[in-house]
């Protein structure tokens, strides 16, 4: 099939790209650099480079190439994994998410694209016991930040599955790991771990999901070839407790242990969804995605560094 892709350099994309001629296909990555035009050649991708907030010029192109499939991997989230980074990225992120792929969907459609697949996420579910499955509500009422964020969700959601003629699909991916993500062991909450600088908040029981970035590609080539209408949650097997994983995770980096901080501190000094995060969040289930899907993510590579005497309470 042939298969656009926007955002074909980022963190997922790249890995997803690789993935798509793998399975042999017609891969169109979208980019908006000479340089990463290249990148994409050398991959043996057909590069476009557009603007995605120029509507005309992405409905021309798309109208061009008529696609069978359109992936929709857009973000403009920035490289450091801090408050005040992500607090600047947020509008720019919003608006790629929000205006830019409303241009590319508008454009998918009318070129006759069939399947559109968006990316969404599988952390911002409802607090509540055991893990969250497709249907469970995303979490509306909570801190000011976590519920606008959950609103463009459902709102990216909304626009791609509700949609007349099309068949839309919502991968919610977990956190990724894996090279060039924030986690990977160069990135940059790794060297926030290594300077002692990402604690643990109150007793850490928020329960996390994962996902490698490369079986979060592998995931999108499956929705591609036979994913049906709707989400899917896309992580793995065992969403783990903040108080597991990042403990762990600091021995995996060869690092101190994480500082532990109290929730009055970190509502101080870091806001209501670092809290949030730390204590609240709730664990998805990839059942459907591995039932229809016939998906099956690696382990988190750290957690086999965990004592088995640890209580396990994911979920």
């Amino acid at each position: 099939m042939k298969i656009f892709v926007a955002g074909a350099t980022g963190a997922i994309g790249r890995p997803l790209i690789t993935g798509l001629l793998a399975a042999g296909h017609n891969v169109i990555g979208m980019t908006r650099s000479e340089e990463r035009a290249r990148f994409l050649a050398e991959q043996g991708a057909t590069p476009e480079i557009m603007d995605v907030f120029d509507a005309d010029g992405v409905r021309i192109a798309l109208n061009r190439i008529k696609p069978d499939v359109a992936i929709e991997q857009l973000t403009s989230l920035p490289k450091t994994y801090t408050r005040k980074s992500m607090s600047a990225a947020a509008s720019l992120d919003n608006l790629t998410r929000r205006e830019g792929g409303a241009n590319l969907q508008a454009a998918a459609q009318a070129a006759g694209v069939h399947r559109y697949i968006i990316q969404s996420c599988a952390f911002w579910y409802a607090p509540g016991t055991g893990l969250a499955d497709e249907e469970t509500p995303f979490a509306f009422d909570s801190s000011p930040a976590i519920a606008a964020g959950t609103r463009m969700y459902a709102e990216l959601e909304q626009r791609v599955l509700s949609a007349e003629g099309l068949e839309g699909i919502a991968l919610r991916y977990g956190f990724f790991y894996g090279p060039g993500t924030w986690f990977a062991s160069d990135g940059d909450v790794a060297n926030q771990v290594r300077q002692q600088q990402f604690p643990l908040v109150g007793d850490g029981q928020g329960v996390w999901s994962w996902i490698h970035i490369e079986d979060a590609a592998a995931a999108t080539v499956a929705a591609v070839e036979c994913g049906k209408l709707g989400a899917y949650n896309i992580v793995d097997d065992e969403p783990t407790q903040m108080r597991e994983w990042l403990p762990a995770y600091a021995r995996w980096l060869g690092a101190k242990p994480p500082l532990q901080v109290s929730i009055e501190e970190t509502l101080r000094t870091q806001g209501a969804d670092s809290v949030y995060y730390a204590t609240q969040l709730r664990g998805a289930s990839n059942a459907k995605a591995k039932l229809e899907l016939g998906f099956q993510p690696r382990p988190l590579e750290w957690l086999a560094q965990i004592p088995t005497t640890v209580t396990n309470e994911r979920r």
